[in-house]
């Protein structure tokens, strides 16, 4: 099973959200950005890479938010979420096609990939 990551990058009431690209597996579908845990990386690590090299910012990975566990046609992952704290940067999407700030209540409205609802549905119950 592949370990992912997911911040949960918070400002006010809203929360940011990436579009996957056209050229994805689940291009068009939502997500709460991260990636791939490398071999001899903690997801603590992972996520502050990922997020570097996916929107070019800089965070600090708080506290652990959630799981979720979901097996996609090319195999299972096990998605973990974590609070995180933006310290720098601008978004600059390198691998997504949009970024969005959402409220919890507004969260129904975007397409999430399968493995990111269980956060959504943890997100809507704060």
């Amino acid at each position: 099973m592949k370990e992912v990551t997911a911040a949960i990058i918070l400002k006010g009431n809203q929360v940011l959200i990436a579009q996957r690209a056209q050229d994805d597996k689940l291009a068009g579908k939502w997500e709460f950005p991260g990636g791939k845990v490398e071999p001899g990386e903690t997801p603590q690590e992972c996520l502050k890479r990922e997020i570097y090299e996916e929107l070019t910012l800089e965070i600090e990975v708080r506290d652990f938010f959630a799981q979720s566990i979901y097996s996609y046609a090319n195999g299972a992952i096990k998605l973990m979420a974590f609070y995180c704290q933006w310290i720098a940067g601008e978004v600059t999407l390198q691998v997504h096609s949009r970024v969005a700030w959402a409220t919890w209540q507004e969260l129904d409205q975007y397409d999430f990939a399968p493995a990111d609802i269980p956060l959504v549905d943890k997100l809507k119950l704060l």
